[in-house]
Formats: C-alpha cells, structure tokens, sequence
C-alpha cells in the first residue's frame, strides 16, 4: 500500500491495514511531511507529535517531491509494485500531479485506488475544504450533540475522520476480494461527509418515520427510555433499562416498584413522551447512593449499567488491561511509547504492531534499492529530498 494521505483520515486507514499485515509505504513531501508531524497534538522529544505518531505505525515513510518531474518518476515506478493507493488531496490535484486514478490504473489495471476527501469527488461541495468538524456540522452530526437548548457541540471524538477511514479500509478489502474474481482493480471514493452522515442510523430513522427533525438529546438514546446517564450521589450512573423486562428489574433494583404501573411510564413511548418526569423519578431515587454502589446493586440485578470514566480511568481499568487496548512500541527518538491497541481479535491471523511511526524518509533508501536503484542514485535522491 502507497499512503499519500495526511493527518488522520487516510492515515488511519492506512494504519488499520497495516496493523492486519500490510505493507504500508508512506509518500511523503521531503522537509515538511505529513503535516500532522509538526502542526497537530502535542510536542514530544523529537521533531513528529504525537497526534502522528498515533495513526502511523506500521508504515514504512519515503520523501518524495511529486512536483519534480524526476522524483514523480521514482513514485511511478513504486506504484507500479503497489496493489492500494490511498490519497486525500483536494479533488483536482492528483491529476495536476499526474498521479490521478486514470492514470496510475492506466499502466496497472488491477490498482485499487483510494480517494478520501471532505466531500467526495462529486458533487456541488466537491471542492469545499473538508475538516472533521466542518463535516460534522454539514452532515447533522452536531445538531444532535449535546444537551437540549444547548450551544453547539461536535462529537467528542473525530466521527467524520475516523469513519471515513474505516469505510474506506473495509471498501479497500472489498476491492481486493472483487479482484481476485475479475482481475481488476478500481476507484474507492469516500469522504469525511458521507463518513459522518452514514452513522447517522436512528437519527434518519425519526425523521423519515415521524417527519420530525432530530434534536439533541444529551446522553439519551432517540429511540427508547430509559437509555441514558443518570444523576447518583456523588456523579452519573449509564443505564440501559430499554425493554419491558430490563425496565421492571431497574425500577425494583432502585425501590421504585410503583413505576411500572404509573401510567405516565406504561410503556416504552409513554417514558419516551415523559422522559423528563422519568428521569427526576429515577433520579430521586438514585441520589440515596453512589455511582459505584448503583453500578455493583444494578449488575446483580441484571440491569446494563456502568460509570462515566474518563481516559485516565480506562486505561487503569483490568478490562482495558486483558483486551490489550494499550501498546508499547520501541521509536527511535522518543524510546517507548504508548499507543491504541487492535480492536479486533483474529483467531487465526492476528493483526501485529511491528513498529512505531517512522521518521520522515526514514526509509527511503531501504525503498530505493527495493525497486532497483543504484547506490549512487539513491544517495543523488536523498540528497534532493534533504534526507539524511
């Protein structure tokens, strides 16, 4: 795989292939690089941050001028070994580089090529610059965040990236299995936009089905109730009380057996149209202990319930622990850092971290005499590209 993207997107999904054992090159702009390395998270002992550390690992970098007419050649010459480009320039520019679907799928038909962009390659919005937070406002997302009344809030986590990258690992995957029956390759076209708005499942689902536009919430689902944060003694228990049956254990767990027949909350829309009232009723009686002691009594009684745990917590949480949701990784200038472990658990070909993000042109040479070149052009190149 060729990944020409920056930032986040494309290099998360470059990153999820390369967790699963993908050879993963990263073509980047010699001096500068991915922007991420300089411009994004916070300062560590090197040059590169950590917001790119945390979506490069498993990737390999070359530094190359794509405006240079020589070193365009050399990236020519490493995709003609590729089977997966993946880029998010703004729509327009690859064919200004020469570098554009047509042309790279021209010389090698079975290339699968990958375009994130904020908006896709179509459209009216096409060119519009595309940010995560620019694509949750666009696609909806932000006007269902936050509290009712509230100011606007974006998702608390990038959604438009991070979504956008998963689609497009899962469309890439799905090109190379149609590959494998058709001999050909194709273009994958996605964006920030269609990431956002696609996980936008119960929210289309009240609108088309009641006419009603969505409105922000807070923590409570849209469809049922109660499903949501409630207020303890000492801070907020989640519970998921969302079916008839989940709904009686939960009123005898908290003393209030008189709610099932309380008219008001006689079925899931009924608590759905009083769901203010349901939630002082619930929480009047859950400011009598503390969260952890609601989350132990609710458990043993077969109620969904959990805390609100900050990051701190999570990553202190056994749980976490026996997923192996935080990894260790050896870099060349930071020495071990952490990073988010693979979310998905293989049986049989497990995905492997092999190493930490790479340096800018780290391993151009390496790369060079892959594809043939001559020790005195390599060095020529990586004079050009002010790599050392």
């Amino acid at each position: 795989m060729l990944d020409l993207s920056q930032v986040m997107a494309g290099p998360f999904c470059c990153q999820l292939l390369g967790d699963m054992g993908a050879d993963v090159i990263k073509v980047e702009p010699p001096r500068t690089g991915d922007q991420a390395r300089h411009a994004m998270g916070f300062a560590m002992k090197g040059e590169d941050t950590a917001a790119f550390l945390a979506v490069n690992r498993n990737k390999r970098s070359i530094a190359l001028d794509l405006k240079d007419d020589e070193q365009r050649a050399v990236f020519h010459r490493l995709a003609a070994t590729a089977d997966v480009v993946v880029e998010n320039f703004r729509p327009g520019v690859t064919g200004r580089l020469g570098i554009d679907p047509e042309t790279l799928r021209a010389r090698d038909p079975r290339l699968i090529y990958a375009s994130i962009s904020g908006f896709g390659q179509t459209g009216p919005s096409a060119l519009r610059p595309g940010y995560d937070l620019i694509a949750q406002g666009m696609a909806g997302v932000m006007s269902v965040t936050g509290e009712p009344g509230g100011d606007p809030v974006k998702c608390g986590v990038p959604v438009g990236d991070l979504s956008a990258g998963l689609f497009c690992a899962f469309a890439i995957l799905a090109a190379v299995i149609a590959r494998e029956r058709t001999g050909r390759g194709q273009h994958i076209d996605t964006s920030l936009f269609e990431g956002a708005l696609a996980l936008s499942i119960w929210e289309t689902a009240e609108l088309w089905t009641t006419g009603r536009v969505p409105q922000p919430l807070g923590s409570a689902h849209r469809l049922t109730a109660p499903y949501q944060a409630l207020r303890t003694r000492d801070g907020y228990v989640t519970v998921a009380g969302n079916n008839e049956r989940l709904w009686r254990r939960l009123c005898d767990a908290v003393g209030r057996p008189d709610l099932v027949d309380d008219p008001r909350f006689a079925a899931n829309p009924d608590r759905m149209a009083n769901r203010p009232a349901l939630v002082a009723e619930l929480e009047s009686a859950l400011a009598r202990r503390d969260t952890a002691d609601w989350v132990a009594a609710l458990q043993e009684a077969g109620v969904p319930a959990g805390p609100i745990n900050d990051y701190g917590q999570v990553f202190a949480d056994p749980h976490t622990q026996a997923r192996e949701m935080m990894v260790e990784m050896e870099h060349p200038v930071e020495g071990t850092v952490r990073g988010l472990g693979i979310p998905v658990k293989l049986s049989e070909t497990p995905g492997a971290i092999r190493r930490a993000a790479p340096l800018l042109g780290e391993h151009t040479g390496e790369i060079l005499r892959e594809l043939g070149y001559p020790d005195r052009q390599i060095a020529d190149l990586q004079e050009a590209t002010a790599v050392r």
